[in-house]
């Protein structure tokens, strides 16, 4: 029952947006106010997750601690420029690059934190 009605919502949805006039400009704007409260979120969880695991994370070190905030902010620049990397083969390929490598950075400060806790 339940899917059948998100289907229904989907449904509506999109009827308004084919067939009011201004549609696509509406969706716009609820897109961008979608978007911007999905990153407020993730902005305030990040800082719950820095409030909450502070003393852990200085406790890394400096070495690790800099490979911790090294690699977040490669995903970060690496999700803001996807748009632009992923319509060329070597942007593809170095988007991914850079998403893989910052993945094992965060692994391995997780497996030095794990080992030294």
């Amino acid at each position: 029952m339940t899917v059948a009605r998100n289907v229904l919502i989907v449904c509506a949805l999109a009827a308004l947006v084919a067939f009011l006039p201004g549609g696509g400009t509406g969706a716009a704007v609820i897109g961008g106010v979608l978007s911007t409260l999905i990153l407020v979120s993730f902005v305030l969880l990040a800082a719950r997750f820095y409030r909450e695991h502070r003393y852990d994370i200085d406790g890394l070190g400096d070495r690790w601690r800099a490979t911790l905030y090294g690699a977040l902010g490669v995903i970060v620049l690496a999700m803001a420029a996807r748009s632009r990397l992923v319509t060329t083969g070597p942007g593809t390929l170095a988007w991914i690059v850079a998403v893989a490598g910052s993945a094992y950075a965060l692994y391995l400060v997780w497996r030095h934190h794990r080992s030294y806790a």
